[in-house]
């Protein structure tokens, strides 16, 4: 019996070394981890520090309701549980006999519909402004896609600017690692929304395949983007600086890789940003009537899809569970251009997205890149006008 009490103690200690162990690396990793100014904070509570208006309303109006019906619960159960004790059946209380009281009938309508009233006016007035998105400075588009977001400066200081912010490739490998790295992990992208400071940003959200969903807590925003619907919703941010959400509708199987990133500037600032994109979307003009050498498109094509495709595909071709190799595949391999430029353009399987917001040069690249990359040697080349004919 001493023997089996020992090996118990022993096996005790052991599970409560295990557990300190564990709690330690636990510890150590939190630590790890700061607050993202912007973003989440470790160990976050209450809602983000708000840096608009509607946001501070928002969380104004989170603790009216939250004192109304803490006040509510608190009355309710305390008539209750007095009631309870002190008339319960020990102390010979006895139940009064009435049926009807048209005093009570009329108090408990008054005082609830009152209640309502005070709670609904402070919430109508709040959800009125969230919905005012007239006299915007600034007119934005945000499409969601299968997982990026794709911007379209519409109206306003740089009218004509669009890219697709896309998860940075090296919060990828660290996903796929399963080593979480930064406190900005997951939320790093590529091509941050960038936006004034004090100006009325309206932002219009629809999608090209699912249902998508534009949030950034700090804005106190949250848009659902409806494929063949146009819904809408506004921010001023009145602080400048980094800011972070997420697609909060399940969109698909990677919808934790679909960040959202705006970067407010000062005005002087974001005229340079204008100013700098505007140069950039004119060197890469491409005449889709231009007719590209085999090494200029492979080269092209190797950047766009490090950027694009690599994320699904991986850089050695691959791919990797549901996502298909490309190298060795048959439709890249096929002699048949023709089937690789529609997929690229109309997707497949609900798996492999559009890629319409390509430019024709920039899909001729990548599938000539990867015809002759690899271990595809088809010596194939596609140009920006099979691209072009095949949109029509």
């Amino acid at each position: 019996m001493t023997h089996d009490f020992g090996k118990r103690v022993t096996r005790a200690v052991g599970i409560q070394a295990l557990g300190l162990t564990i709690l330690s690396a636990w510890t150590s990793v939190a630590h790890a981890v700061s607050d993202l100014p912007g973003g989440p904070a470790v160990r976050q509570l209450d809602l983000h520090p708000p840096v608009t208006r509607i946001a501070a309303e928002q969380q104004w109006l989170h603790y009216l309701m939250l004192y109304i019906c803490g006040a509510i619960f608190v009355a309710v159960f305390g008539v209750m549980f007095y009631s309870i004790w002190q008339h319960r059946k020990s102390k010979g209380a006895k139940s009064a006999d009435f049926h009807e009281s048209t005093t009570v009938e009329i108090i408990w309508t008054i005082i609830p519909f009152l209640i309502v009233i005070g709670m609904a006016l402070p919430a109508t007035k709040v959800v009125v402004a969230q919905k005012d998105t007239t006299n915007a400075d600034l007119t934005i588009k945000a499409t969601g896609y299968q997982w990026k977001w794709g911007y379209d400066y519409l109206q306003g200081q740089g009218e004509g600017i669009n890219f697709i912010s896309t998860l940075d490739a090296s919060q990828r490998a660290l996903s796929n690692a399963g080593t979480p790295e930064g406190d900005n992990y997951l939320l790093k992208v590529d091509h941050p929304l960038v936006v004034p400071v004090d100006k009325k940003v309206r932002i219009i959200t629809t999608a090209n395949d699912v249902i998508h969903s534009f949030m950034v807590p700090a804005f106190g925003i949250k848009q659902d983007a409806i494929p063949g619907f146009v819904r809408d919703t506004w921010f001023r941010a009145e602080k400048v600086g980094d800011y972070y959400g997420q697609c909060v509708e399940l969109c698909g199987k990677e919808h934790a890789y679909m960040p959202i990133h705006v970067k407010v500037l000062s005005e002087e600032d974001y005229a340079k940003w204008v100013d700098a994109q505007m140069k950039a979307m004119a060197a890469k003009a491409d005449d889709p009537k231009k007719v590209w050498t085999q090494a200029d498109l492979i080269a092209r094509g190797e950047k766009v899809y490090n950027a694009n495709c690599a994320a699904c595909h991986l850089p050695t071709g691959k791919g990797g569970g549901a996502i298909k190799p490309l190298d060795g595949s048959p439709k890249v391999l096929s002699e048949d251009k023709g089937e690789q430029i529609h997929v690229l353009l109309n997707g497949q399987n609900n798996i492999m997205p559009s890629w319409k917001q390509l430019s024709d040069t920039e899909i001729a690249a990548v599938i000539t890149f990867t015809k002759n990359h690899w271990s595809n040697k088809t010596g194939q080349t596609v140009q920006p006008a099979e691209v072009l004919a095949a949109r029509k």
